[in-house]
């Protein structure tokens, strides 16, 4: 049977990251994707990487689907241009913000024109890189990531359905939420960890090198998004203000809270306030979806070395692959001023004392 649920052709409007990532994953099924971008030059690269044709504008078109991958402050707009140059297409967006692009949409119809948002579903795909551009797309980027879909009130059962398919043909894992949900669902787990990377990372601007050299993973791993493309979070951020803008006061408070802490380290229970917010700390984390959006599980890490030297993490893998136990989660530091690679590894608690002691005999050195 036919992997796929469109059938196409689906226009892509923005071939940036996203949009140009959409048409490479709808083109491995075989679905006629065209393309357009205000820039000549992204939407040629779109098609040269093979992300869809070009839209002709000579060409009478009529999609099945029109994806909005335009950036969020134009969103609307565009949004409406399609509605009113493709009649009988259903068009989403691929926004970051959902509850702003919905006003501003139906501000720009006007009433004579609402029965068009019967065809409209705004949509959100949690996936992207911090590269931007066709050039850093990738086809399986929404692979397993969530793709929230916010239909309105009048969103028809038909737009809904192939909103739902263009996520499932990407191979994503589809959630329905309200636009209102969605903004602030996204405003904790997306827009606050970005302002706080970023943050932490502006720290870094005038520190001296030699400090910087005894960074480690835990550094990098806060401030790995702060990489993002600026422009865009502008944008973002400025959309779901009032979302964001609630968090933030919250976590004034309890800034506020460890600073006072903090001015007197030593007084009679100071001690345990700071327990006790690492320990808060500590029961959200736990909180986060586990593996492939399961329950939360409880994983043990250790340590193994290896040469800083091409195919040793490979075999370190296809060892303890034939061990037979199975990676829940990898990352890699270096140790500073030496050739050699730190491998942390993630396993299930009850499978760590094996893999340690199999590791051991074939060679290994493990940091328990």
């Amino acid at each position: 049977m036919n992997p796929t649920h469109l059938t196409g052709p689906i226009l892509v409007l923005g071939s940036g990251l996203l949009g140009a990532s959409i048409g490479l994953g709808l083109r491995a099924h075989g679905i006629d994707v065209v393309v357009s971008d205000p820039s000549p030059s992204a939407q040629a690269v779109a098609v040269d990487i093979g992300a869809g044709r070009a839209l002709d504008a000579a060409q009478d078109l009529s999609p099945e689907l029109v994806v909005v991958a335009a950036p969020p402050d134009v969103t609307a707009s565009v949004v409406a241009g399609a509605l009113q140059r493709y009649p009988s297409a259903v068009v989403v967006d691929i926004a970051s913000v959902k509850v702003a692009v919905a006003t501003e949409l139906a501000e720009i119809l006007g009433p004579d024109r609402q029965g068009m948002l019967e065809r409209y579903v705004g949509t959100h795909p949690m996936a992207g890189r911090e590269k931007s551009g066709p050039v850093a797309a990738l086809g399986e980027l929404f692979n397993s990531m969530p793709w929230v879909l916010c239909p309105s009130d009048v969103s028809s059962k038909h737009a809904v359905k192939v909103a739902h398919a263009l996520a499932i043909d990407l191979n994503a894992v589809v959630f329905r939420f309200t636009p209102d949900e969605h903004d602030a669902a996204v405003a904790l787990v997306s827009h606050l960890p970005q302002v706080m990377s970023s943050l932490v990372a502006s720290r870094l601007q005038e520190t001296p090198p030699h400090a910087l050299s005894l960074a480690g993973n835990g550094l990098r791993d806060v401030t790995r998004i702060a990489a993002s493309d600026p422009a865009l979070w502008v944008q973002i951020l400025g959309a779901n203000a009032p979302k964001l803008l609630e968090i933030m006061q919250d976590v004034r408070a309890d800034l506020d809270r460890l600073i006072n802490t903090l001015r007197a380290p030593t007084a009679p229970g100071a001690r345990l306030d700071l327990a006790q917010l690492m320990a808060e700390g500590n029961a959200g984390q736990t909180r986060i979806p586990g593996k492939h959006g399961g329950p939360a599980q409880q994983y043990t890490w250790l340590t193994v070395l290896v040469d800083d030297k091409p195919g040793q993490i490979a075999r370190l893998l296809t060892e303890i692959g034939h061990i037979g136990v199975n990676v829940e989660d990898l990352r890699m530091d270096h140790s500073a001023g030496l050739q050699v690679g730190m491998v942390e590894i993630s396993v299930l608690p009850s499978k760590r004392a094996r893999l340690v002691e199999d590791l051991t005999e074939r060679g290994w050195k493990v940091i328990l």
